[in-house]
Parts: C-alpha cells; structure tokens; sequence
C-alpha cells in the first residue's frame, strides 16, 4: 500500500499531530479531513490503497471528533465523488466512452463535480455558521453515493 497510504492516511494524521495542541491550547478549532466516495463506498477511478486509505480518514475524523469536542475543536470530513482535477480528467479520459457514460448514469446530476464545489463546503465547515457539527462527513458527490 505505501505511499498512498502515507500521503493520504498518515500524512493527515501528521498534520493532526501537529496542530493540535495549538487548538486545545486556543480552546478551538477546525479540522476539515479530504476523504472520498472510495472511502464510503467503492472508487470508480482509483485502486484499493487509496480506496483504503481514505476509509481510514473517516474512522479518523470521527474518532478524533469524539475525542477533541470539549476543547471547541471541530472535525469534519469532505467525501468528494469524481472531480475535475488533473489526476481524475486523464483517469476519466482513460476510460472508454461506454464507460464514461455508465459512471455518469450512476450519477443523479449526471456530471462530475469541479474543484470550487468542494471549497465551497470547505469553506462552510470552517465558518461560524458550522458551529454544531462535528464528526460529520459531507459528501459531494452529485448524488452518487447517498447515505
């Protein structure tokens, strides 16, 4: 699994590490994870490491969610479906159209998602208008994976 595992899983975990305490000492906090539908439910685009991987930050983001509440520190996950970045347009293009059009089915919205859509709940969960959720994850995913 390695590096994928690492950038992803550990990599959130070691800037966690390193913020915390910064936060328990302020009283407060925002911790906003970047999991993804793999994690909820199967990657379309991706491999079992990374499908992995992002599970992982959702038992992370609510564990640590239970564990730093009382000291005002919020954490919360995003789970974004297939998203135009760089990475995820060669993937898609890598597909075949029959493909492409089957994976847009799937999608209620029937299209993939942009990059400022994922800022924007982003920037929702740092703002005070978040002030009550905690060890949620918000997926953004055009309706693709719904729980």
């Amino acid at each position: 699994m390695g590096p994928v595992v690492d950038l992803n899983l550990k990599g959130t975990y070691l800037c966690t590490r390193f913020v915390i305490t910064h936060m328990k000492e302020k009283g407060s906090g925002r911790i906003i994870n970047i999991s993804s539908q793999g994690g909820r439910s199967k990657s379309e685009l991706s491999n079992l490491p990374y499908a992995s991987a992002k599970a992982g930050i959702l038992g992370f983001t609510r564990q640590l969610a239970q564990e730093v509440g009382r000291w005002g520190i919020l954490v919360n996950a995003i789970a974004p479906g297939i998203i135009l970045t760089e990475k995820a347009i060669r993937r898609w293009q890598e597909r075949s159209e029959e493909e492409r059009q089957k994976m847009l089915e799937a999608i209620p919205l029937r299209r993939l998602g942009n990059p400022e859509e994922i800022s924007h709940v982003a920037v929702f969960l740092a703002s005070d208008k978040a002030t009550y959720i905690t060890g949620a994850t918000i997926d953004v995913n055009g309706g693709r994976f719904m729980m």
